[in-house]
């Protein structure tokens, strides 16, 4: 059975940090669902670094169809969970149902890539990082800290079923490591559904 995977994004969210996990994970043969506040075309953006300006730019990207809302989403039938960055992260924050979405994918010890921004996401549900391991884009590193977690000074990062990575430069070594945590998950169960079943 082929393995279900969960995008969270939003307008604003970086194109090649959703591009690039969408299309490597439908090149692996799996169901990619792509969620948002709400099922439309959405906005991704380009982010990027010119010379003589301290922080990155941003220029529009390609436009990317949603397949689902937040409020449809049932995690329980997802075996993996990718959040990219860009400035989608800082909004789609405060819908009422990211939390609830992203703690079952703790949970229930089922494997999880972060990249950039999306470390922002956390800040709205703490208990998932408290205490752990994790990268991010630096601008997000206070964020972090304050949910709990400890900053990582690293491309990539990974501690349990959490693989994070510092921008889109490393979406490369995210996604392997990201694939291989659901190879070794052949059933697509998580450790506790594997251990209840026992």
């Amino acid at each position: 059975m082929a393995k279900k995977i969960l995008i969270l994004a939003g307008d604003a969210v970086e194109a090649l940090e959703i591009y690039y996990p969408y299309y490597r994970c439908l090149e692996e043969g799996f169901h990619v669902t792509i969620a948002a506040p709400s099922v439309k075309k959405i906005q991704t953006v380009i982010h990027d670094f010119v010379d003589g300006i301290d922080t990155y730019t941003e220029k529009s990207g390609y436009g990317l169809q949603v397949d689902a809302s937040f409020e449809e989403v049932k995690p329980e039938e997802f075996d993996g969970l990718i959040i990219p960055g860009g400035r989608a992260p800082e909004y789609i924050r405060l819908n009422e149902y990211i939390p609830r979405i992203v703690s079952h994918f703790f949970e229930a010890d089922k494997p999880i890539a972060a990249v950039c921004h999306a470390a922002q996401i956390f800040a709205v549900v703490p208990d998932v990082i408290k205490g752990r391991e994790l990268t991010a884009y630096i601008a997000c590193k206070p964020e972090v800290q304050a949910a709990g977690g400890t900053y990582v000074d690293e491309h990539l990062h990974t501690e349990g079923n959490l693989v994070s990575g510092h921008a889109w430069p490393d979406l490369p070594g995210l996604m392997k490591r990201f694939l291989e945590k659901l190879q070794n998950d052949p059933l697509g169960l998580s450790q506790k559904e594997i251990i209840t079943q026992k």
